[in-house]
């Protein structure tokens, strides 16, 4: 007996489902809308939830066909929302409060990071800090116009150093006038650059030591999920589908059982990074995402932002506040 073609195709269907599951290979689902999301930075560890929402069909279940674009120097995710070359971005608080004093519409829906991962590398062996105030006399690198720049003269006000008792120095992506001992004070992020110049440092016998703004006080939020007034206003059906997607894909990429899963996904965009830093890359991200258990992925530290905007006012970055809690919506 020959079975209808419907019966045919449903029965295709139901092993083929069958058989990705066993697999461990997701389905790939259609989607019926296109949407572009621009990061921050290239993707590492730091962008982790990003990739693997992409790459498991996060997006996709929720009917979303995500353009995923790797941010950089010259990219600014929140002029982007602006001029409409993309409908959500990764941005730091100080960005966006930043484009907030400016006029621009925009709201955050999902802080990604509850610790802020930027830090000062520096070897013991040179350098005793144990406060703020230790700097005087030193060189510290900074990254003019960058939030390590508003970090570390928040840093200086909050321990009562004048500026001019420390030697800011501008530095870009070349490390040699750290490991030349010209800039011995290094601004890194502890997930990424801090894990690999500390390794460099120990293979070459010297240890390392890191200074942390918020052990002193400074809680500037770091990467958070934006988007536009507009596309709040207009589209809020997909502002929950695509948060939900990507909270999802960062809830997998951060479950130490899908480890070598992560660890798989960006090993495929970061080829330079050994596989043992990329694992504790991964390792130390999972930490700044999640420090609380009990706190959810993606949680708005409201506190924070204030935190943040109180510090920036008082830095003379923006004239006054621009009242950021309306700029937040979890």
């Amino acid at each position: 007996m020959q079975l209808p073609i419907f019966c045919v195709r449903t029965i295709l269907l139901i092993l083929l489902t069958l058989t990705s599951t066993v697999l461990g290979i997701c389905p790939s689902v259609m989607a019926d809308e296109t949407v572009t999301y621009r990061l921050k930075w290239l993707i590492n560890a730091s962008t982790a939830g990003d990739v693997v929402a992409l790459h498991q069909n996060c997006f996709a279940r929720e009917g979303l066909d995500v353009t995923l674009k790797p941010g950089g120097p010259e990219r600014d995710a929140i002029r982007e929302l602006e001029l409409g070359y993309a409908q959500f971005g990764v941005a730091s608080a100080d960005q966006v409060i930043r484009a907030m004093d400016k006029g621009a519409k925009v709201v955050v829906v999902a802080q990604l990071f509850q610790v802020n991962p930027l830090q000062w590398i520096y070897r013991p062996a040179d350098i005793s800090i144990q406060t703020p105030v230790d700097l005087a006399g030193k060189t510290v690198g900074i990254t003019y116009g960058g939030n390590d720049e508003a970090i570390m003269r928040a840093l200086l006000s909050v321990s009562g150093l004048k500026e001019d008792k420390v030697r800011l120095a501008s530095v870009r992506y070349d490390y040699t006038p750290f490991f030349q001992k010209k800039i011995p004070i290094w601004p890194v992020y502890g997930n990424l650059q801090g894990i690999l110049l500390e390794e460099k440092l120990r293979e070459n016998g010297e240890a390392a030591a890191f200074l942390d703004p918020a052990a002193f006080g400074i809680r500037f939020v770091a990467n958070s999920v934006v988007t536009s007034q507009k596309m709040m206003d207009d589209d809020p059906d997909t502002v929950r589908r695509f948060v939900s997607a990507l909270l999802e894909g960062w809830k997998m990429a951060m479950d130490p059982a899908h480890g070598e899963d992560t660890m798989a996904v960006l090993s495929r965009y970061d080829k330079d990074t050994p596989d043992a830093l990329l694992r504790r890359q991964i390792a130390v991200t999972r930490k700044l995402v999640q420090p609380d258990p009990a706190l959810p992925i993606g949680h708005i530290d409201i506190a924070a932002w204030e935190a943040t905007e109180a510090i920036m006012v008082k830095q003379g970055l923006i004239e006054k506040p621009v009242g950021i809690g309306k700029g937040l919506r979890p």
